[in-house]
């Protein structure tokens, strides 16, 4: 992904700013084969790119297929609009794209769909419905992005859904998953590009801040409440 031609930009504006955002306007952001995290803190521009690749291929911003029309609330930055994909060739990829915060929109629009075979949706928990359409949607080769898809999962779930992005990786898929989950980014051979206030850089799941984190935490969670309460000191780096 790269600006397009003669797209000018406010630099000023709120998603121009994120340190990201700005290191794609400047620099293009070359999205390799198989499974790549997008991995930062909250307000590090994951959901921003995602919701601008999605819309530069053509896919719903608020989830779904190409063909999708649904909405609730305009609330994704211009970014997708002044972008332009430069695509290896070849044939043209299924394409989906899930995201765990707008999931109840996207049932109601695929059940109300003429014959849709996915009105069982809202009748399966959050997670059981989001495993369910993965499984239904996101299929062989293609091209998939997920927002957050741990966001609905139990530990347990969240396996699953790693050995599943293994089996497209292996079908020749492309995916794109922003997460915070340090299980899902333990994929062996996966890219992980960590967003920070540096802009984007390739890094290994060892070096990331959210798994260093978990390992502090869990081996010593006292330190971590203390600091949540307020009664005592941050936990060492």
């Amino acid at each position: 992904m790269e600006l397009a031609p003669g797209v000018v930009i406010d630099r000023s504006a709120w998603w121009a700013r994120i340190p990201a955002v700005a290191a794609l306007l400047d620099h293009g952001l070359n999205i390799p084969a198989g499974v790549t995290f997008l991995v930062g803190e909250n307000g590090s521009g994951k959901s921003t790119i995602i919701e601008a690749l999605a819309t530069t291929h053509g896919l719903n911003p608020e989830g779904g297929s190409r063909d999708a029309r649904h909405s609730s609330r305009v609330t994704e930055s211009p970014l997708g609009e002044a972008l332009k994909v430069i695509r290896t060739p070849g044939r043209r990829a299924n394409a989906y794209f899930l995201r765990a915060e707008t999931m109840h929109g996207l049932y109601t629009y695929l059940e109300n769909l003429p014959g849709s075979p996915d009105g069982d949706l809202h009748d399966r928990s959050h997670g059981e419905g989001f495993l369910e359409l993965l499984a239904r949607k996101f299929r062989g080769y293609g091209f998939y992005l997920m927002d957050e898809p741990e966001a609905p999962l139990s530990f347990t779930s969240t396996l699953g859904l790693l050995a599943r992005l293994d089996a497209l990786r292996a079908d020749g898929a492309q995916v794109v998953v922003a997460t915070h989950s340090p299980v899902l980014t333990a994929l062996p051979g996966a890219t992980i590009l960590e967003l920070d206030a540096h802009g984007i850089r390739r890094t290994s799941w060892s070096d990331l801040e959210i798994v260093a984190h978990w390992r502090r935490f869990l081996d010593g969670p006292e330190a971590y409440l203390r600091l949540s309460t307020g009664s005592g000191d941050a936990p060492a780096r």
